[in-house]
């Protein structure tokens, strides 16, 4: 029978999931960057829509009133608006991130969210779980101490040395026997006792193998009746059952023999296992290796006080077991009422007999110390957020290579008050920092400040509601947070961070409020922030290569043919071909372009400073491609015109459909046939557009995309013969040519673009040449 303390939110597991189930109301950086460029190309659309009419307004509408009429300068406006937005950019990020993700998944990481694929390669503050994350998840018992006698553990756990075992060794491994939720899984129980499964966690099954390892634990519940349990959890600190004895040789196994020999069948044996810091100085006794009970006194507390730091700054887990021997007269409440239970609570503050101290370790994973190396290499900082002691999360971290610093900073080094000379402010320091989750609840807000600063910082003890305020303060200090972990108490954290990323062994709830999931190894997060940086790069080079031909190079055409009288020499169809197919295929294949350099060797991006489109970018695509791309594809438009006896000065400013001498039919077939050249001469100088977006410093002949593995990227050629097929496709079709007003494009214009594409990508090349060889060259300062 159970008795209900609480339902709902007031359950421990309820605040934790009213924590995770917080929504997240940020933006990602990513989503950021992409509002603000889209914020920018809507200025610059709604800037030339007012342009153009207000010069149709002032001076065209009067001075030509059968030109344009207000329908005709609504169509204008529109055919503005298509080309001022590159219609293919939703197709092409998406695209991007898709193919990233999926890359990711062949490297053992699976992205649940697209808009986090970026936004790990601009985190600055890696905060991580120490169980199971940073370690193995692993535990085995290493140390059994009674007083000062430290027993050693085999590593194999099969079985304790025989000159070491004795009466007390016996009753701690009875209380780690019996105060214990772990279970053995009987399909392996034939096994080793070190290869058996064991349902529990990790502390618990440590525990358990080293009560098996001295005798059989089965035999031993078997002598006993539980009464009464506490659930470790991450507040109390510790797990507690109480038993009646159900076969007198119980007793003798868990109580010295004066204990035993007077111990009833109506007492109770209260058991508890959990950290000494919680517990130690509730006991008033302790067992010494031949099984003795003797008074606890400060001295013997003191050097129990310090064997526990030892083990702890030796990176082991510390636990204490303890057991309390209660009258039946004392507690005559029934097992199964609320009073029971609140006389447990009580009985469990005091007199307690100290049985041992044990250590346990959990081996960091091989990985870590290269990991967290390359993480500090790329500017990221590396934090640990656990619930353990501090001295044993040190010691972890120092093993991880999470803490090198051999000054370590506490809670005192914290000034609590501003100078009044900001000059005095105390700069960021070379040493580490070791929090406990009590110490951060008396932080205010210019403590948090100094805290910040530091590159190694240890947080101990803390619960789910501190991670999740770790978190927060950080972001608060304009930092992106990845957190990582795989337990129930880091999914508020998980939720909560920039990115939160947890290990596909970790629990339900962290893998669901984690936004990204590392299906083998912890080492795998290095490849994580290689790919979220490197699409970054490659959303940049997307962008760069769509804005020439699919914004700037389509609004000249209207614009001309409003103010200039020119007729509209790129149709509207045609610039929607542009945008959503022949530079489509290039700006999607530019997801697979690898990196011009090592990009862990940068330090993260800041969201603040470095944005995905500045004006460096749009200088580039607009003034400098765009505007070559434009004039080259006019000039061979109109110089076809004139071959075909439509003279450009029979054109501009004459503000007509048609010029008098010309036959009608004659200029339409004309005018689709310029248009057509327009458009094919976009086309093929974004092939060459696009060989010079792959590097933004290096050569093109520094990073080639053939026979070169780590630069490769064959698919360049497959987007061009794409774009190729789907313009012969539009152009070529009769049926398509009558309705869409298309033309065939004579031969000679195939070749005279792909020469004026040349002398584009020659002068770009001139251009990063410059920039490499006089970096701090205007140009270079310019340089997208």
């Amino acid at each position: 029978m159970g008795i209900v303390v609480a339902t709902g939110d007031d359950t421990v597991f309820g605040q934790i999931a009213k924590l995770t189930g917080e929504p997240n109301t940020g933006l990602t950086t990513m989503e950021k960057d992409i509002f603000r460029f889209v914020s920018l190309i809507f200025a610059i659309m709604v800037s030339w829509i007012v342009i153009l009419a207000s010069v149709w307004g002032g001076w065209i509408h009067k001075a030509h009133p059968d030109w344009i009429n207000v329908s005709a300068l609504i169509v204008s406006c529109v055919s503005v608006a298509i080309a001022s937005i590159p219609e293919g950019l939703p197709i092409a990020v998406t695209s991007s991130l898709t193919i990233t993700a999926n890359l990711m998944k062949k490297n053992k990481i699976l992205c649940k969210s697209l808009k986090t694929v970026e936004t790990l390669g601009s985190v600055s503050v890696i905060c991580s779980d120490k169980t199971g994350t940073l370690t193995k998840n692993q535990m085995f018992a290493t140390d059994c101490c009674l007083y000062t006698t430290i027993i050693t553990l085999h590593s194999n756990m099969d079985k304790v040395q025989s000159d070491l075992s004795g009466p007390g060794i016996h009753q701690a491994r009875a209380i780690a026997g019996l105060c214990n939720a772990a279970e053995f899984d009987h399909e392996t129980a034939e096994k080793p006792l070190a290869d058996r499964n064991i349902f529990g966690d990790a502390t618990d099954q440590a525990a358990l193998r080293f009560s098996e390892s001295v005798g059989s634990v089965s035999e031993l519940r078997s002598q006993w009746k539980m009464l009464f349990e506490l659930s470790f959890n991450s507040k109390n600190k510790f797990m507690a059952k109480a038993f009646t004895m159900t076969n007198q040789g119980g007793a003798q196994v868990c109580l010295s023999p004066p204990e035993a020999n007077v111990f009833k069948t109506e007492n109770i044996l209260l058991t508890i296992k959990g950290a000494p810091d919680i517990l130690l100085g509730r006991c008033s006794q302790l067992i010494l290796p031949d099984g003795s009970v003797e008074r606890m006194t400060d001295d013997k507390s003191t050097v129990i006080r310090q064997l526990k730091d030892k083990l702890s700054s030796d990176g082991k887990r510390v636990i204490l077991l303890a057991r309390k021997v209660l009258g039946g007269n004392i507690i005559s409440a029934d097992p199964s009422s609320p009073k029971f239970e609140h006389d447990m609570m009580h009985e469990l503050q005091s007199d307690l007999t100290l049985v041992c101290i044990m250590g346990m370790i959990d081996p960091p994973r091989a990985e870590m110390p290269e990991v967290i190396a390359t993480l500090r290499g790329a500017g990221i900082r590396s934090f640990m957020v656990t619930g353990n002691f501090g001295l044993t999360a040190l010691a972890i971290a120092r093993q991880c290579g999470m803490v090198t610093a051999s000054v370590i900073h506490a809670l005192s080094n914290l000034e609590r008050f501003a100078p009044t000379n900001r000059d005095q402010a105390t700069p960021p320091r070379d040493a580490g920092l070791l929090l406990s989750g009590p110490d951060l609840m008396t932080l205010n807000e210019y403590q948090w400040d100094q805290l910040c600063q530091y590159s190694e910082i240890v947080f101990a003890r803390t619960t789910p509601d501190q991670k999740l305020r770790i978190v927060r303060e950080f972001q608060a200090r304009k930092q992106v947070v990845g957190m990582t972990g795989d337990g129930v108490n880091d999914a508020p954290a998980l939720k909560a961070a920039d990115v939160g990323i947890s290990l596909a062994s970790g629990s339900d709830i962290a893998i669901e409020a984690a936004d990204m999931v590392l299906l083998e190894s912890f080492a795998a997060i290095v490849e994580a922030v290689r790919f979220g940086r490197v699409v970054f790069d490659n959303l940049k080079k997307v962008i760069a290569y769509l804005l020439p031909a699919g914004s700037f190079s389509e609004f000249w055409p209207v614009f001309t043919n409003v103010v200039l009288g020119l007729p509209q020499i790129l149709s509207s169809f045609l610039m929607i071909i542009t945008c959503c197919f022949t530079d489509c295929a290039g700006a999607i294949v530019l997801a697979y372009e690898k990196p011009e350099a090592d990009v862990l060797f940068r330090p993260p991006r800041d969201p603040r400073q470095t944005h995905l489109v500045n004006w460096q970018l749009m200088f580039h695509a607009y003034a400098f491609v765009g505007v070559i791309e434009s004039i080259c594809s006019f000039a061979m438009a109109y110089w076809y015109l004139e071959q075909k006896g439509i003279l450009f000065e029979d054109l501009w400013f004459k503000f007509r459909d048609v010029p008098p001498s010309i036959d009608p039919d004659y200029y339409h077939d004309c005018l689709n046939e310029a248009s057509s050249i327009y458009f094919m001469n976009l086309v093929i100088m974004q092939w060459f557009n696009l060989m010079a977006v792959r590097t933004r410093h290096l050569s093109f002949f520094q990073h080639a995309p053939l026979f070169n593995k780590r630069t490769q990227n064959p698919l360049l050629f497959v987007a061009i013969v794409f774009s190729l097929g789907i313009s012969v496709i539009w152009l070529y079709i009769p049926s398509l040519q009558r309705v869409l007003d298309t033309a065939g494009v004579p031969v000679a214009h195939y070749f005279y673009p792909m020469a004026l594409g040349l002398g584009l990508f020659l002068s770009d090349e001139g251009r990063k040449l410059c920039v490499r060889r006089w970096p701090q060259s205007v140009l270079a300062k310019m340089a997208w």
